[in-house]
């Protein structure tokens, strides 16, 4: 899926990267306090401190010549206990931290809500990180669910779960599985 067609006219037609000059983030809404919180107050920062990256599906221009946010993802790397796998995996795998690729935040406006904009959101982001894992592996990709909403959402692409970590359901998505789907 290189280039996507939705019957949203008021979004471009691919992420960029997050740009506070020329995204206006106040108007997001999502409904979820934490995603909305995240990409008004601390994206930008995050992205200065080169700690995560956020992509953004932005509107057509404002009239101020801003644009609003229809869609967000944020990606960044880290690693996870291989206590933290599933026994059957554990065994191939070294004794130190494993490289995944965290899908820190993925989020859609209210107004876009029932569009199919959140599965074309993650699948632009999972093929953004396919893309990044021939430069730098990971083993897989984690995401951390907010609610089970979230849970039932990631678990219908294929992500299966880790348990629960910090009040939240850990899954995963194996690489592999991303390089049979874009490969």
């Amino acid at each position: 899926m290189s280039d996507f067609q939705l019957d949203i006219t008021q979004c471009e037609k691919q992420f960029v990267e997050l740009d506070k000059s020329k995204h206006d983030r106040t108007l997001f809404d999502c409904g979820e306090p934490q995603l909305n919180h995240f990409i008004k107050q601390q994206a930008a920062r995050h992205m200065k401190a080169n700690i995560s990256r956020t992509m953004v599906l932005a509107s057509k221009q404002l009239t101020n010549g801003t644009s609003a946010i229809c869609a967000f993802y944020t990606i960044t790397p880290s690693a996870i206990s291989r206590k933290q796998l599933p026994d059957a995996l554990v065994k191939k795998l070294p004794h130190y931290p494993i490289p995944v690729f965290l899908l820190a935040q993925l989020a859609v406006d209210k107004q876009h809500h029932g569009s199919g904009l959140g599965k074309i959101t993650l699948i632009k982001a999972l093929q953004h990180l396919h893309s990044v894992n021939d430069h730098m592996r990971a083993y897989a990709v984690i995401v951390d669910c907010l609610n089970g909403n979230a849970e039932s959402f990631y678990k219908k692409f294929g992500f299966a779960s880790l348990g629960e970590q910090n009040g939240m359901v850990r899954m995963y998505l194996p690489m592999k599985q991303l390089e049979q789907l874009f490969g």
